[in-house]
C-alpha cells in the first residue's frame, strides 16, 4: 500500500498544490556572462598587435610551404611505388592528393589574407581609439527584480594592459 500525505480535499488539484507550496524558491542565482574587454590603442598597444599579427602569417607561410612539401613528398611516393604510373588509378589517386592539398592551400591562403587585412586595420588605428580586444568569462550574481540585459553589459577597458574603467551599466 501506498501511503500519502494527507490532504485537505480529495481533488488532484489541490495535491499538486500542496506539491507547489513545498517547493523552496530562490531569489538569486549565480550566472556566467561575457565580459567585452575593450582597449584604448597606445604606441606599445599597436607594435604588440601588429607584431602579433606578422608573428601569424609567418605561421601560416610556414604552413603553406610545409603542405607543399608534403604534397609533392606523397605524390612522389605514390608514383615510385606503382608499377605504372600512368595507370588511371594511380592518376586517382595522385588528384585526390592534389585536390586535398589544394583546399588546405585555399584555407591557409584565406587565413592570410585575413590576417594581412587585420594588420592593414591596425596600421589605420588612431591613438586613443577603443578597439574590441576581445572576450572573458565571469559570474555574477541575479535576483528576482534584476535588469538582467544590464547584468549582462559589462566592460572593462584596458590601457597597455592597465584596467582604466569597469563599465556595469546597472
Amino acid at each position: 500500500m501506498i501511503r500519502r500525505p494527507p490532504r485537505s480535499t480529495l481533488s488532484s488539484s489541490s495535491a499538486a498544490s500542496d506539491v507547489y507550496k513545498r517547493q523552496e524558491t530562490k531569489s538569486s542565482i549565480s550566472i556566467k556572462r561575457s565580459i567585452a574587454i575593450k582597449a584604448i590603442v597606445t604606441p606599445t598597444w599597436k607594435e604588440d598587435a601588429e607584431k602579433e599579427l606578422s608573428n601569424a602569417i609567418s605561421a601560416v607561410d610556414q604552413q603553406l610551404s610545409q603542405l607543399e612539401q608534403e604534397g609533392q613528398q606523397i605524390v612522389s611516393n605514390i608514383r615510385s611505388q606503382s608499377v605504372n604510373p600512368l595507370d588511371p588509378r594511380v592518376q586517382e589517386q595522385v588528384g585526390q592528393v592534389q585536390q586535398q592539398v589544394g583546399a588546405k592551400r585555399n584555407e591557409l591562403e584565406e587565413q592570410k589574407r585575413n590576417l594581412l587585412q587585420q594588420q592593414s586595420q591596425v596600421r589605420d588605428l588612431k591613438m586613443d581609439e577603443i578597439v574590441d580586444q576581445g572576450q572573458v568569462d565571469s559570474f555574477c550574481d541575479v535576483s528576482v527584480g534584476d535588469n538582467l540585459i544590464k547584468k549582462m553589459q559589462v566592460s572593462i577597458t584596458v590601457k597597455d594592459g592597465i584596467i582604466q574603467s569597469i563599465n556595469n551599466n546597472e
